[in-house]
């Protein structure tokens, strides 16, 4: 879809499936000349903690990714090549800390927003968010009310960050359901049970024909999606884009640990390694995701010639919507499996 489009501009470091369509590409700084906060890992952590990776290289002089993207909206919102990106960052701070001053329930109710603004300067960008954010937040300096609180400033002077001690039940405090509780069956999924259950007994049985089984995706932590496919010391060795298959159902199909076997689909066809494992369930097999780095166009030295893979994603049918959430169905792929025939 993306090669019918009359224009792309895409922002990344490489050229690789999705911005090969691109017609400009704009590189954004590399990775290491970036700052960092995490925020989904730390909420899967024991601890509470708060940790700040600066630069680890000072930035090219080049407009940092949130300058390019920033720009980018406002040209395509019609104010043209000259537009200046600081236009959308002052907006989007201006957007929080009224938000703020303006919410009773929080601590900066009915503070002066110029003053606050004030307080964050010099800082721009993502940096300046963050900062407001930490010092308005549960354990931020809360401008200047809590002098010991955190801050930007806190998180640069402890580099390996500042422990909270250890995580704290929040429920039922942060809900914010009609019941003031979880929960677990929300009317619109109770009442999808039915068209589930309709679906579910008009599946054939995976034993019918020999060959007929579902495909479901995974994930790999050592490729991180696949931002670390064009990475060496990460990609070599054994093939890691491989098609798990329960051993039943190789030894039913007639597949062998190694092997190649052609996975069909009502859309389309792809060739993986096989790799029989007690893993995964009889009836299924899995394709992790991410992968297929082999097309025309690619421009990744590493990631197209060593293990490129196979993309699972052209089994999908591209007119299949999940009725409930509207995402498209990638996982539960009603696929065939063939054993590649041996020269």
């Amino acid at each position: 879809m993306l090669a019918s489009l009359d224009f792309m501009v895409s922002v990344d470091i490489y050229v690789n499936e999705t911005t090969r369509h691109a017609d400009v590409i704009l590189p954004s700084p590399d990775p290491l000349a970036k700052s960092h906060y995490d925020v989904a890992l730390l909420q899967l952590g024991l601890r509470n903690v708060a940790n700040y990776s600066p630069p680890v290289v000072t930035p090219p002089d080049q407009p940092a990714e949130w300058e390019i993207l920033c720009k980018l909206a406002l040209i395509f919102q019609g104010m043209g090549a000259q537009a200046e990106a600081p236009v959308v960052d002052d907006l989007a701070i201006r957007g929080l800390v009224d938000s703020a001053v303006s919410d009773e329930t929080g601590p900066l109710y009915q503070r002066d927003a110029e003053e606050i603004l004030a307080a964050l300067e010099p800082r721009r960008g993502p940096e300046r968010l963050l900062d407001f954010m930490l010092r308005s937040g549960p354990y931020g300096e809360n401008f200047g009310r809590d002098p010991e609180g955190l801050s930007l400033d806190v998180l640069l002077a402890n580099p390996h960050g500042v422990d909270f001690g250890p995580l704290e039940p929040r429920l039922p405090d942060v809900l914010r359901t009609p019941s003031g509780m979880i929960e677990l069956a929300p009317e619109p999924i109770v009442a999808d049970l039915a068209r589930l259950e309709a679906a579910l007994m008009e599946r054939s049985d995976p034993s019918a024909n020999g060959r007929e089984l579902v495909l479901v995706g995974r994930r790999q932590v050592r490729s991180n999606n696949s931002w670390m496919h064009n990475i060496n010391v990460l990609v070599k060795g054994k093939p890691q884009c491989t098609l798990h298959v329960h051993p039943g159902d190789a030894a039913r199909i007639g597949l062998a640990d190694g092997d190649g076997a052609r996975v069909r689909s009502s859309t389309g066809s792809i060739v993986a390694p096989v790799e029989v494992t007690d893993g995964i369930m009889p009836g299924v097999v899995s394709i992790p995701h991410g992968w297929g780095h082999d097309v025309d166009g690619v421009q990744l030295s590493v990631a197209s010639t060593i293990g490129a893979g196979v993309n699972s994603n052209l089994l999908a049918d591209t007119g299949l919507y999940d009725a409930l959430s509207g995402n498209a169905v990638l996982n539960g792929i009603p696929i065939t499996l063939e054993p590649l025939v041996r020269p």
